[in-house]
């Protein structure tokens, strides 16, 4: 697709990635002054049986968000067999910053930053009765200004509605929370508040904090840290439906403090809030941004992002 003109306004430049219903192509908007964008070209195959209904609910819902921490949609243009998506243009995304960083952690006024970002656009998207449902490294976009961004709204789904079921093989493996992996469908915002806890201690490590190859080693490597649930701790998790097949292993709490070293006092305490086994006391975005870890963060930059 190098050198293609799209609508005669697009003109791309290079291939960025490649993801489940399409490709993603760097472009520049040959009408606004050769602004950079990004174009998501879906399959051509996807098209010829419909557009994706991930496609579909991704613009529905981003034409309803509107906040500097969320990926804007700038355009929408149906070709003869195709449909392209496009999308302000963000230069690297924290999975990618991460990896360059050589896997050790950023720097604390960073991932501070970086929470602090990704707790407000999470704020704003439940705030719309939606749930992202897929919050992964390389879903949050960075720009060269450190500007965080969540993208990628393809399993989003709105909530508060008479259907109470939702499906429960949402979320990448290492973020899914444990009650989701035990057969859990009638969650809400606390799905998408496991997988910020998990971003948390990637941030902070450098590595992913659970990291099993299958779901039953997920839900091992979750219990190994935070402990096995017991009808007495946890006894919700008795009647879910996959606890009910297994045997698990006894696990006790480990100190989190062990796990991440360098992490505050302040910041352990909102990481075991964002980690609760318990979905119904999983802390909500807007009483996470109130915690005292971010007491030292600037009023600037907390004005910044207030929208």
């Amino acid at each position: 697709m190098s050198n293609k003109k799209i609508a005669d306004r697009y003109q791309i430049v290079s291939k960025l990635g490649e993801g489940a219903y399409g490709k993603v192509y760097l472009a520049e908007d040959l009408k606004n002054k050769n602004q950079k964008v990004a174009v998501k070209q879906l399959k051509s195959s996807s098209v010829e049986e419909g557009v994706p209904i991930s496609s579909l609910r991704e613009i529905s819902l981003l034409k309803e968000l509107n906040h500097i921490n969320i990926v804007k949609l700038m355009d929408v243009v149906h070709l003869q067999n195709n449909i392209v998506l496009v999308f302000e243009y963000v230069e690297t995304d924290l999975k990618i910053m991460l990896k360059k960083n050589n896997n050790k952690g950023l720097e604390p006024k960073l991932y501070k930053s970086f929470l602090y970002q990704l707790l407000k656009g999470i704020q704003h998207i439940h705030r719309m009765k939606i749930l992202h449902r897929d919050i992964k490294s390389e879903n949050l976009l960075i720009s060269k200004d450190n500007k965080l961004k969540i993208t990628d709204f393809g399993l989003a789904r709105g909530y508060g509605l008479p259907i109470k079921n939702f499906r429960n093989d949402v979320v990448s493996l290492w973020y899914r929370a444990p009650d989701i992996l035990l057969g859990n469908e009638n969650y809400e915002r606390s799905v998408d508040m496991w997988s910020i806890g998990c971003i948390f201690a990637e941030m902070v490590n450098g590595s992913i904090i659970f990291k099993g190859f299958s779901e039953k080693e997920q839900i091992r490597k979750i219990f190994e840290i935070l402990g096995t649930p017991t009808e007495k701790t946890y006894p919700m998790y008795m009647e879910y439906s996959e606890w009910k097949k297994e045997t698990w292993e006894v696990y006790y709490p480990k100190n989190l403090k062990e796990v991440l070293p360098t992490l505050s006092d302040d910041g352990i305490d909102l990481l075991k809030k964002l980690l609760e086994l318990d979905p119904e006391k999983r802390i909500t975005a807007a009483d996470a941004l109130q915690h005292p870890f971010f007491k030292d963060l600037d009023e600037e930059t907390k004005k910044l992002y207030d929208n």
